[in-house]
C-alpha cells in the first residue's frame, strides 16, 4: 500500500482513492476537506465525505452529479385463481340380497364316520379329545392338509394334530372360489379319497365339485369339515 501526502493508505499510484490528491505531487496539496455536515447542493444530503452517499456529488471537485435511475415500476401480478376440486364419486351399497356372505369351515372328529368307514383291518383308533376348530373360507382358494417343513407345504387350513388323523395328506383337497360367492372342492390326490355327505364313493381326483352351505366333507380316518355360509342380517 501507498501513502499519499494527505496520509491515506492507498492503493492506486497515481491519485489516492481515499481523498483524490495526487499521489506523487512537487508541492504537497492541500487535503481534502473534512465533512462538514453541510447539505449536497444536488439531492440535500448531509455531506459524510468527498462524495455525497445520496447521488454520488463530489464536493470537493464539484461535479459531476450521478442521478440514481428511477425505480422500476412494481407491476401487480394477480393470484392464480382457486379451482374448487370435483366432488368425490359416491358409490351406492349393492343391495342386500347381492351382498358377499362369509363362507367357514368347522372341522372336527366325526365319530359315526369313523365308524361307517373303518374295517376290521383297521388299526386306527378314535380320538378321544379332538376340540372343534373353525377356518375361514377367503380368497380364490384354500388348501386342507397337514403343515411339512421338508415339503414346504403350509396350507391355510392346517389339520395338524394333536390328535393327528394319520389318513389325511400333506395336501389334501383345495377349496377354489366359484363366481356368485359359491365355492367347490377338488381332491389333490389324497391317498384316503374325499367323500362329500358320506357318500360311498369318493369324489373324482382333481375334478371340482360343488359344494353348499351345510355339506360335509370327509377326510381321513375321522376328519369332517361343516361348511356354513352365512345369511345376510
Amino acid at each position: 500500500m501507498l501513502t499519499c501526502p494527505a496520509g491515506h493508505a492507498s492503493a492506486a499510484g497515481d491519485y489516492c482513492d481515499v481523498c483524490g490528491l495526487l499521489m506523487e505531487a512537487g508541492e504537497k496539496p492541500a487535503p481534502a476537506p473534512e465533512p462538514t455536515g453541510v447539505p449536497c447542493p444536488a439531492c440535500g444530503e448531509p455531506q459524510t465525505g468527498r462524495f455525497c452517499e445520496g447521488c454520488s456529488y463530489d464536493f470537493v471537485a464539484g461535479g459531476p452529479v450521478v442521478t440514481r435511475a428511477a425505480p422500476a415500476a412494481t407491476v401487480a401480478v394477480p393470484a392464480p385463481a382457486v379451482v374448487a376440486p370435483a366432488p368425490a364419486m359416491v358409490v351406492p351399497p349393492p343391495d342386500s340380497e347381492a351382498s358377499i356372505t362369509a363362507w367357514t369351515a368347522t372341522v372336527f372328529a366325526d365319530r359315526e364316520y369313523f365308524d361307517t368307514m373303518r374295517s376290521e383291518d383297521d388299526d386306527v383308533d378314535f380320538p378321544a379329545y379332538c376340540p372343534e376348530r373353525v377356518f375361514a373360507l377367503q380368497g380364490a382358494q384354500v388348501r386342507v392338509g397337514r403343515y411339512s417343513a421338508s415339503k414346504g407345504i403350509d396350507p391355510e387350513i392346517d389339520l395338524t394334530g394333536p390328535p393327528q388323523d394319520p389318513g389325511v395328506s400333506h395336501l389334501h383337497v383345495l377349496f377354489v372360489a366359484q363366481p356368485g360367492n359359491g365355492w367347490a372342492v377338488i381332491d389333490l390326490g389324497s391317498t384316503n379319497g374325499t367323500r362329500v355327505n358320506a357318500a360311498a364313493d369318493p369324489i373324482p381326483r382333481g375334478q371340482a365339485v360343488p359344494v353348499r352351505s351345510g355339506d360335509r366333507i370327509h377326510l381321513g380316518a375321522w376328519t369332517t369339515l361343516t361348511l356354513k355360509q352365512d345369511t345376510p342380517s
